[in-house]
């Protein structure tokens, strides 16, 4: 297995609290107080190397908070290279409200990128050294909803297979960047993506299947909250409950679950077997408080709790 490489636009410096109640007005005391170095291809890259594998990220970082956020990165042992900006790296939070269980998470847009910053990013990615590079995340104010689809072209003609994991726009603009191998979608991102309520697993399965034959996507991992997941692929789709398990924290569950499936990629191991072992890692994130991502024993542990699902022929629509 080589160095991945992971793409992050739009890091954040994640911090978690508990309270015993949430309240507005008045001061609340909290415990617990947890910091991590976040955003879609930072936390790709704590789960992938957690696994055995090596990763490289690359990130925007900038301002007062800077500094913070490489620390951070620094404390999990994680090789990087960071693209200066000018504008504050963003801070993101979530708070879980002890007395009813539920978790409150506040997340910035993140801060604006002038033009020759994400040139310069397109600029150092054009040299990296990976086998496969994870592109995961919003894009910040000021960068162009094309970015990925620019990626994947820079990757395409270096060998490099591109993972991609966004929403909206850049969703949208990155997957016209060509073939890649892997997307993984919410339910409510692929929605967002064909433009219409999707219900059924057939459903799901149909849009997800006419991206493929775009030739837009080799694989597309969909992941559905408690109704587990959905991957499509040339030969047809399968889905997966979700595990029964008692959820602690909602935060890196698709990150956690990205980080094994391209882990189990890369290491040669089919698509149906590299997708159960993501839903393992999904359903392990859940399991940890705050800003904690996915263990190797917990994704162990569950994956061999991932069987069964639902395989079915492709679902092209009447006129592909």
């Amino acid at each position: 297995m080589k160095t991945i490489a992971t793409l992050t636009m739009n890091p954040t410096i994640d911090v978690s609290y508990e309270v015993e109640s949430v309240f507005h007005t008045r001061k609340m005391r909290t415990r617990n107080e947890r910091y991590a170095p976040g955003g879609g291809g930072i936390n790709v890259a704590r789960v992938f190397c957690r696994l055995g594998g090596t990763a490289r990220c690359y990130y925007l970082s900038g301002g007062a908070t800077s500094a913070a956020l490489d620390g951070l990165v620094d404390l999990h042992q994680l090789v990087r290279t960071r693209i200066p900006i000018e504008h504050d790296t963003r801070i993101a939070a979530a708070v879980l409200e002890r007395e009813s269980g539920k978790e409150y998470r506040f997340t910035p847009p993140g801060p604006p990128v002038a033009a020759e910053e994400w040139q310069d990013c397109l600029d150092r990615l054009a040299e990296a050294d990976c086998s496969h590079l994870v592109a995961s995340g919003s894009l910040p104010p000021g960068v162009p909803s094309d970015f990925y689809a620019r990626v994947v072209r820079i990757m395409q003609k270096r060998g490099i297979r591109t993972i991609l994991d966004t929403s909206g726009d850049a969703l949208k603009d990155g997957l016209a960047g060509g073939r890649v191998l892997l997307v993984k979608p919410s339910l409510g991102e692929l929605r967002q993506l064909v433009g219409r309520d999707l219900e059924s697993v057939e459903e799901i399965g149909a849009a997800a299947t006419a991206i493929i034959d775009k030739g837009q996507a080799e694989l597309i991992a969909v992941t559905m909250g408690h109704r587990g997941a959905l991957l499509a692929w040339q030969d047809g789709t399968l889905h997966l409950p979700a595990l029964p398990i008692e959820a602690k924290s909602a935060v890196g569950a698709g990150d956690s679950f990205l980080a094994a499936m391209v882990y189990a990629l890369t290491v040669g191991q089919e698509p149906v077997d590299a997708f159960r072992y993501g839903m393992a890692a999904g359903s392990a994130a859940v399991l940890t408080p705050g800003t904690d991502l996915a263990f190797p024993e917990d994704i162990d542990r569950l994956f061999a709790l991932v069987v069964g699902g639902r395989k079915m022929a492709p679902l092209r629509p009447q006129n592909s």
